[in-house]
């Protein structure tokens, strides 16, 4: 998927089944329930919310919906650099407090945008060392309260129980190979703790799942 010479219907279908693929592995359900939710409910006030490295936008249209039900006022964003996923996102039928930006972190700072939380999903062991250093600074940057960013733990059984899962959902995606290589580049929490450094905390909240979490206030 990171290759801009990609098949471009492979990518697109397996953007379109992250939808499913995310709703059962990514655990955002538990951190908007024990994360998300209370801070935003703790402000008083509407929110702005960025989910940076968007893809195709299920994650952010997902979190949408459940603040909608719980009556919160957020108006979400989010953003992506590759126009090819934005395109996909964008195809989605989300609210009018929902948006889609092609930019990725530093081009926000730089604009002088600033959210009330930061988060990302799977984005972090597609990173170097040195992007994910200034992936941490400059998501830090732009946001004024709460940083999340959720991936993957390494491990061999996540390995393989996703390569025996995914298999009914890969046909015709990406879903498989890069999944599988999205596991072997992943960070054990220790690994990521230490490649982050001072300021950020690193959390367990669901089998197989890593959060670096980070507070501004």
């Amino acid at each position: 998927m990171d290759d801009p010479d990609c098949d471009p219907e492979r990518l697109r279908a397996t953007l379109e089944r992250f939808d499913l693929v995310n709703r059962l592995v990514a655990g955002w359900g538990a951190v908007y329930r024990r994360r998300l939710r209370p801070f935003l409910t703790g402000l008083g006030r509407p929110a702005r919310v960025l989910d940076i490295g968007a893809g195709g936008g299920d994650l952010v249209a997902r979190l949408a919906g459940w603040s909608a039900v719980d009556g919160l006022s957020v108006q979400w964003t989010g953003a992506d650099p590759d126009p090819r996923t934005l395109q996909v996102a964008a195809a989605r039928d989300v609210p009018p407090n929902v948006e889609f930006v092609r930019a990725d972190a530093r081009t926000l700072v730089d604009a002088g945008e600033h959210f009330d939380v930061v988060l990302s999903n799977h984005v972090l062991h597609h990173l170097t060392d040195d992007e994910l250093a200034d992936f941490a600074e400059t998501t830090a940057l732009a946001a004024t309260g709460l940083v999340l960013h959720g991936d993957i733990a390494r491990g061999r059984l996540a390995y393989g129980l996703y390569a025996v899962g995914i298999t009914p959902f890969a046909p015709g995606t990406f879903l498989r190979t890069d999944g599988l290589r999205s596991i072997r580049r992943s960070y054990r929490p220790d690994e990521l703790s230490r490649a982050l450094g001072a300021g950020w905390r690193v959390e367990t909240p669901a089998p197989f799942r890593l959060l670096a979490t980070s507070s501004r206030a």
